[in-house]
């Protein structure tokens, strides 16, 4: 039979436990659209931002399987590993999610899922 002290470890424990899984829960239902904020060349590298636009180019890396995109004259990073889920056409209205960084001196968007992207109607 636990202790007394055991016992009530134990019931921090799955209190803690039932916490986290419900904030897991809560923060996956607001999803990133209730914590990104919209994009502008203020942005700041790390930022979680949206973008809405016309897709101008979609091209594909020489090596790595990425894609390049361009949404309304900003660069779209999608990495190899979710490149082969993205249907994305030149001229699409798209919606982008994704988070500031910055390569080769410039700033791009930088993808995590396939959800980041959806193109709109």
């Amino acid at each position: 039979m636990p202790e007394h002290e055991e016992r009530v470890a134990l019931i921090l424990m799955a209190g803690v436990l039932i916490a986290v899984l419900g904030a897991h829960m809560l923060l996956g239902y607001i999803g990133k659209p209730g914590f990104a904020s919209p994009y502008s060349d203020t942005s700041k590298e790390g930022d979680l931002v949206v973008l809405q636009g016309q897709v101008d180019v979609v091209r594909s890396t020489n090596s790595g399987g990425h894609l390049i995109m361009e949404v309304g004259g900003v660069t779209v990073f999608v990495p190899g590993a979710i490149a082969g889920e993205i249907r994305v056409n030149t001229g699409d209205q798209v919606t982008v999610y994704g988070i500031i960084q910055t390569y080769q001196g410039e700033k791009e968007i930088v993808i995590s899922s396939p959800e980041d992207i959806t193109v709109n109607p």
